[in-house]
């Protein structure tokens, strides 16, 4: 799907994302990643081993949550699902993420194992709330 101009915007920029997976059980599991955005699929990089990886291999359905690192009343949610594992060993498609975080590459180099997880997004709300974020000091 094409992705609206203020979701694409808000995934651009060096927000955090929280992918929300399914574990064997059915239970959701939660975690933090770094994100980019190739052709209106979102990308993360991870280790084959990794709980989320896994997760993603047995079910490939998953969520996102983006907020604005500077206006967190700035968000969208996405539903979508992993159309593809792709080797990243080279770190071209980590690096290009962690550039936009950092403005570095990627600091740990073990090529074994690590891959791109490419989603397609199915559904994206975006939402700006009309608050302004000031809690007391």
């Amino acid at each position: 799907m094409a992705l609206d101009p203020k979701v694409l915007a808000l995934l651009s920029r060096p927000n955090f994302a929280h992918l929300s997976t399914l574990m064997p059980d059915g239970s959701p599991n939660t975690t933090p990643v770094w994100i980019g955005v190739r052709d209106n699929r979102v990308v993360f990089g991870s280790g084959e081993s990794s709980l989320k990886v896994r997760n993603l291999h047995r079910d490939p359905r998953l969520s996102l949550s983006v907020i604005d690192f500077h206006d967190p009343y700035e968000e969208v949610q996405i539903r979508g699902r992993v159309v593809e594992f792709r080797d990243d060993s080279k770190f071209e498609i980590m690096d290009e993420i962690s550039r936009k975080y950092t403005g570095k590459e990627f600091p740990w180099r073990d090529p074994a194992g690590r891959v791109a997880v490419i989603i397609e997004v199915e559904k994206a709300r975006f939402t700006k709330l009309p608050f302004e974020h000031t809690p007391p000091a």
